[in-house]
């Protein structure tokens, strides 16, 4: 598809001067032009949206401050550039507050400066169309639907429950085992709320170590401690006006769980070394993989903290407990795997349904993910069958490689020694299998001697 044109309305009463306007302008095939002797005549054809209107100050029926005001009352996309012989500092000024993108000199050697200011217009505004458009695909990409795979009674439980987030600000606690999507939950929820064009920023606390966690919340002041090079804004105040999700909430040390909520219910922070407050203003969103209740009991966990966080609770259900939504799940993933991989679509066999329906996916939607695309990565038919579904701890001739954790490199390396077992050590085939160079199989394995 070819790129819109982009616009641009020439206003300028003298015939002169804007034909020499029209003619710089034309030096480039992707603008198109119209040229206009009044303010009136341009206001009349404003409904075709130009991208830019050059307008001069002084025209015959209108001051160019009355004709800058009604365009942008209309349509206040629409960047105006004026250009005159105006030299008044005071009305310049007052042009450039009414919104006004520039002011330009009129004179005969116009050409580089208004091609160079168009060109920074038009540039501009390919960059808002791109936000507008990842906005809108981040938005698409985190719909309920999108997140939330399955037409079984527990996926449409959590399809209501994210709606019923959306419409407040009300804090959420996600409850679930490991693997079952907790993040995408809090994403959906925050992209689909009126705070959707603000940021999401996750926090994994017990990923970050315990003397760090404070500042990596609240932020520092240069020299609030050793290595404190510079003042340092924290993941409350980068939320702001957005969504914090903090996942792993159990894991928060209890001497910081007091900081916690006071700035919870202050809203406002404390950065380290600084006795000045902070206001801030995010939704929170926790996560965890524990009974808070039970943390409490065991006194790991504050209850007045616990009280405050708790506000609408979504439990993520295993997926041994979701029944066919792990076929759609599979397929979904099978799918996704093969389009990011420019792989033809394979289907899933009736015997290899079977088997994943009678597996008790203790990695729950994680550990599934992972099982697709190793299937379609091993097979090399348009159907996916039993011998292509391997299950951490079985006695599948892949088992080694999903019973134990390893690098994305060494999780390659067995793929490709699992293929020269396959082929009989028949390199060129196995290359062609895989898509890869022969020498990029004789390196791995170099690298796989070398390791071991």
């Amino acid at each position: 598809m070819s790129e819109k044109a982009f616009k641009i309305f020439v206003v300028e009463d003298d015939e002169w001067y804007r034909r020499l306007l029209v003619h710089n302008l034309s030096l480039n095939p992707d603008y198109e032009i119209q040229a206009f002797d009044s303010g009136k005549a341009c206001l009349a054809k404003l409904n075709e949206n130009p991208d830019v209107v050059t307008l001069d100050y002084r025209l015959p029926d209108m001051k160019g401050l009355e004709v800058l005001k009604q365009i942008k009352s209309l349509n206040e996309d629409i960047q105006v550039i004026l250009i005159s012989e105006q030299d008044d500092i005071a009305i310049v000024v007052e042009l450039l507050k009414e919104g006004a993108y520039d002011y330009i000199v009129k004179s005969r050697d116009i050409k580089e400066r208004l091609l160079n200011t168009i060109h920074n217009i038009r540039n501009r505004s390919k960059l808002k169309n791109e936000l507008v458009s990842l906005r809108q695909e981040v938005t698409k990409k985190y719909s309920y639907q999108n997140t939330i795979i399955g037409n079984s009674a527990a996926a449409y439980h959590i399809f209501g429950l994210i709606d019923k987030a959306t419409r407040t600000n009300i804090t959420v606690t996600i409850t679930g085992e490991t693997g079952t999507g907790k993040e995408l939950v809090a994403k959906a929820i925050h992209y689909n709320s009126n705070r959707a064009k603000k940021p999401f920023i996750a926090v994994n606390v017990a990923a970050i170590p315990k003397d760090l966690i404070e500042s990596e919340l609240f932020g520092h002041e240069k020299g609030a401690f050793t290595g404190a090079n510079f003042r340092r804004v924290g993941k409350f105040e980068e939320a702001n006006e957005g969504t914090l999700f903090l996942d792993e909430m159990a894991e928060m040390d209890i001497s910081l769980q007091a900081k916690l909520l006071r700035a919870l219910q202050e809203k406002e922070i404390i950065r380290v070394g600084s006795n000045a407050p902070v206001k801030t203003n995010c939704r929170i969103i926790i996560a965890t993989n524990k009974n808070l209740l039970e943390e409490v009991r065991l006194g790991n966990f504050r209850q007045d903290l616990y009280y405050r966080l708790y506000g609408l609770p979504i439990e993520l259900p295993p997926l041994r407990e979701r029944g066919n939504d792990v076929i759609m799940l599979a397929k979904h993933f099978a799918q996704q795997f093969c389009s990011e991989n420019n792989m033809a679509l394979k289907s899933i066999s009736a015997d290899a349904t079977s088997k994943l329906l009678a597996y008790n996916f203790p990695g729950n939607i994680r550990e599934l993910k992972s099982i697709m695309e190793l299937a379609v990565t091993l097979c090399d038919q348009a159907e996916i069958t039993t011998d292509h579904i391997v299950f951490g701890g079985g006695h599948d001739a892949m088992s080694d490689i999903t019973n134990q954790e390893m690098t994305l490199r060494e999780y390659d390396i067995n793929i490709v020694k699992t293929y020269l077992r396959k082929y009989d050590n028949n390199t060129k085939l196995v290359a062609e299998k895989l898509d890869i160079g022969v020498a990029t199989i004789y390196r791995m394995l170099k690298e796989d001697k070398t390791s071991g």
